[in-house]
């Protein structure tokens, strides 16, 4: 076995890349570039940037990058939010746009999605609170009537929620006994319900063993503990992943036993990783964000090249990835420099962001968000 010598000790390469990636920790800093026009970077400003721009502050933890709005916690669990506000997005009791952090009350907070034109947030007691528009019953309160603060849904035993597309989004959420639930907008069957039915407040996708769940526009992807994934809903453009462009108004399985981490797309695409870090794309492909090297639609899923992909995000017409080695790499649509090459030059493989320290990544409408790592 190929070992080498630190300090006078022999380990093997594993054992040594292993104690050193634990040496990695995030330095708290948030950055981001591309689409401003909302404030949507957090800059005060309304610039564009093709490069990423950091936003004041060295303490916070977690980031969403919405249609035209994002949300982001820090290290204390107090919640912000900047961008465009026209329907209550930003959780402030208005609909006044901030081009700059703005603290939503609270300092509990913690799992953070921002959609189009809502947002869900759960608490670190498990609740699950929302705002913003809601047409089709998006915000699960059995009504229409939009929010411009916080309501909370029923429960108190949420992991997760996720929606994407305003008007026209459903809404999937995880609980923590691994129970998968759905409501709002659902003309494609993407509540998982068998049927089409609209549903204003949660309704449980049967099974108990969902881990993780993403949601498109009109499409939903999950994986169960089993590292199985499944999709239903609308597949016009084969973004289920199961070889056709049939629709699916209930969980259908894609082939394969060892997904790990999944992403939708605001366009009907999809990015997923396998335990052993590959990294596979299917659907939409207008812009090139399934990393192919070509502008080609795929209804199945098709590997992009590399063997240590890490995280995954992916969005209205670009994507971001994450390597092993903390390098960060983009494609796709790249007006405005959505991605970070400091030009608008579409791209449809993987090209660097510069750096070698980026750890967790968003990928909004046609802006980027990435947090930063420290070694010591």
């Amino acid at each position: 076995m190929i070992t080498t010598s630190t300090s006078g000790v022999w380990e093997t390469w594993d054992a040594y890349a292993k104690r050193n990636a634990e040496r990695w920790r995030p330095d708290n800093t948030l950055w981001s570039w591309g689409d401003n026009t909302n404030g949507t970077l957090g800059q005060n400003n309304t610039t564009q940037y093709s490069s990423p721009i950091q936003i004041p502050g060295t303490s916070w933890s977690s980031i969403s990058g919405g249609s035209q709005h994002s949300l982001a916690t820090k290290t204390d669990n107090t919640l912000w939010a900047w961008g465009t506000n026209g329907q209550g997005q930003l959780g402030q009791n208005n609909t006044t746009q901030y081009s700059s952090p703005v603290q939503i009350p609270g300092t509990t907070w913690n799992y953070i999605w921002a959609g189009s034109s809502n947002s869900f947030v759960t608490k670190t007691d498990g609740t699950l609170w929302v705002w913003g528009i809601n047409n089709n019953g998006n915000l699960g309160q059995n009504d229409g009537t939009p929010r411009s603060s916080p309501v909370q849904i029923p429960g108190t035993t949420w992991s997760s929620a996720v929606s994407t597309d305003g008007n026209n989004s459903g809404v999937c959420a995880t609980k923590t006994d691994n129970t998968l639930w759905a409501w709002g907008y659902n003309l494609y069957g993407q509540l998982g319900q068998n049927n089409t039915t609209y549903y204003s407040s949660p309704v449980q996708i049967p099974g108990t063993t969902w881990s993780s769940v993403s949601a498109g526009g009109d499409f939903s992807l999950a994986t169960k503990t089993d590292n199985t994934l499944w999709s239903w809903g609308r597949n016009a453009l084969g973004q289920l992943g199961q070889s056709d462009r049939t629709y699916y108004s209930s969980p259908r399985q894609v082939p394969g036993t060892t997904w790990s981490s999944i992403k939708c797309s605001r366009v009907s695409g999809a990015l997923a990783t396998k335990t052993d870090n590959t990294l596979w794309s299917w659907g939409s492909n207008t812009y090139g964000q399934l990393g192919q090297n070509n502008t080609e639609r795929y209804s199945s899923p098709v590997q992009i090249p590399g063997t240590t992909w890490s995280s995954i995000s992916i969005s209205g017409g670009h994507s971001l990835a994450k390597k092993t080695d903390n390098t960060l790499w983009s494609w796709g649509r790249n007006i405005y420099g959505a991605l970070a090459q400091s030009n608008t030059t579409q791209f449809s493989s993987p090209v660097q962001i510069p750096g070698t320290t980026w750890s967790s990544i968003s990928a909004g409408n046609i802006h980027s968000f990435a947090f930063k790592e420290i070694y010591f």
